[in-house]
């Protein structure tokens, strides 16, 4: 599915009203009739005799309140309508609104001051639902006066609360909370997605997220111009393929992954079980000469070899040799769970990088140790993928971790473009950013996923699909999803506190089999 940032939504009514002619009101009184509709659902058997109280604003969100109340009204809801401005200084469609509503009897309250907004408390105490409708996607400046007394009003009442097209407060691009923000049960959003809906903190402000239809031409929607999508199942099932009746386990790849170091052979071992669980028809992991041993009492399906190592007993430039080797007949590499942070394994990866001619992934200790020549990477023919979390995002960068969340999209965009790979950025909502300049957010996975080793998990998935052929940004993608869904999954069992990553390793063929349509 297509999201959009607050620029593109922008453009996407201009265009319907433009180029297509559906006149602004048309598009008001749809966007107002389908919050309306849910703000019904959400009342269920009880609307006739409910009461709803809504907040409007100065723009044409304000507008969409109006119709809402309205509806509403002609359902036998009992309205009321607290207006964050003078309603003699709305304009356009808004102002159109709120003329049909006031013609009908309806009420309006002007709120503001301070004052008139404590005064309000006790309507909003005897409400049966609150609906949002103060400040859309255009909002840039941190909420204040008394817009932000409206808003923890509404947050301090513990009511069931609709916000329309996003809460007020959060930027409907990046998720940030300007100060402050509605906290909503649902949100309906007009027309298609937004980021901030699933970017965090936006995303645990919006509640249950339902697109409403306004009436925007499915070819707006849809342009593949768009850059931002929403992950989903259609994704997968577009994506992954099942097995042809004659397949052998060498039709579908050989992994190497190089990893592991004292103390963290466990990190080597999950990305390797994670690659045969993802459906890799070999893997071989490479580990330092001294842990070999350990390794082969690890690993049962999964192959081994020690590798010439280090004095520090992990690998580096003395390894280089010995991988050039293994590297024949390899379909995709994966290089960094565990292997320890150290200038040898930024040398080793230097070399490996003259001479690679299949996928990479570069993940955890790969990417600290690289993180000084990561832009060297620009113009490698192989596919290359990286994927940090926000910590190591912050030394890729040259940044912080605050202004990396603050910005996961752009952060993740500005990679790709210092490097020319594609960009995984962990974290709550991973974001996949591609160098045709596509981005792909995740809504699948918990917190649960929050705790030691996952991320090993999620390279070998990513490298299993690399092996099996699928491009850097379907493979990244579909590991993604998958990750976060058997997370979802291992939450039924376990709940969140307390799951392991290799919790995550049963759930992860059957999920796979479910999208590739595998036959029985």
């Amino acid at each position: 599915m297509k999201i959009a940032d607050s620029l593109t939504i922008r453009s996407i009514d201009k265009i319907a009203i433009e180029k297509y002619g559906i006149p602004g009101l048309s598009l008001m009184e749809n966007a107002g009739r389908g919050a309306a509709d849910i703000a019904l659902r959400e009342l269920g058997g009880a609307s006739v005799g409910a009461k709803a109280v809504i907040f409007a604003g100065k723009g044409n969100n304000g507008g969409d309140g109006y119709v809402v109340a309205r509806l509403l009204r002609d359902a036998g809801v009992k309205v009321i309508v607290f207006s964050l401005c003078r309603t003699g200084e709305l304009k356009g469609d808004a102002a159109a609104n709120a003329s049909a509503w006031m013609k009908m009897g309806g009420k309006v309250i002007e709120i503001l001051t301070s004052e008139a907004a404590q005064a309000a408390r006790r309507t909003v105490e005897e409400a049966s639902i609150v609906i949002d409708a103060i400040f859309g996607t255009g909002l840039t400046k941190v909420v204040k006066g008394v817009h932000a007394d409206a808003i923890r009003l509404i947050n301090g009442a513990a009511k069931n609360v609709l916000s329309i097209d996003i809460p007020s407060g959060v930027n409907a691009t990046t998720g940030a909370v300007l100060g402050e923000a509605v906290k909503a049960g649902v949100t309906a959003t007009m027309a298609m997605p937004k980021l901030g809906l699933f970017l965090f903190p936006g995303r645990s402000y919006a509640g249950r997220v339902e697109v409403v239809d306004i009436g925007v031409p499915k070819e707006v929607i849809e342009d593949p111009s768009i850059r931002w999508n929403l992950l989903g199942p259609s994704d997968m099932k577009t994506i992954l393929k099942p097995r042809n009746q004659d397949a052998h386990k060498s039709s579908h790849g050989h992994l190497l992954v190089l990893a592991g170091s004292p103390g963290m052979t466990g990190a080597a071992y999950m990305s390797g079980m994670a690659a045969m669980r993802t459906g890799a028809g070999l893997v071989t992991i490479g580990v330092p000469q001294s842990l070999h041993d350990i390794m082969e009492v690890k690993t049962t399906e999964v192959m081994t070899i020690g590798l010439r190592e280090t004095t520090g007993r992990r690998l580096g430039a003395a390894s280089y040799e010995e991988i050039k080797r293994a590297l024949a007949g390899k379909s995709a590499l994966v290089i960094g769970p565990g292997a320890g942070t150290s200038e040898e394994l930024a040398r080793l990866i230097g070399l490996i990088l003259q001479d690679i001619h299949i996928p990479l992934v570069i993940d955890a200790d790969g990417l600290n140790s690289f993180a000084t020549k990561i832009a060297s990477l620009k113009g490698m023919k192989s596919e290359v993928v990286l994927t940090p979390h926000p910590g190591e995002m912050s030394r890729l960068l040259n940044s912080d971790i605050p202004s990396i969340q603050a910005d996961r999209v752009g952060a993740a965009q500005r990679l790709v473009e210092m490097t020319g790979a594609v960009v995984v950025l962990k974290g709550a909502c991973s974001v996949i950013a591609c160098p045709d300049g596509q981005v792909y957010l995740n809504p699948t996975g918990n917190p649960g996923l929050a705790t030691a080793g996952t991320g090993d998990i999620l390279s070998g998935m990513l490298g299993a699909f690399l092996a099996q052929g699928y491009k850097a940004s379907e493979a990244s993608a579909a590991a993604v999803y998958i990750h976060g869904l058997a997370a979802d999954e291992a939450k039924k069992k376990t709940g969140e506190i307390g799951m392991m990553a290799t919790d995550l390793l049963e759930h992860i063929p059957g999920l796979v089999n479910s999208f590739a349509g595998t036959r029985n």
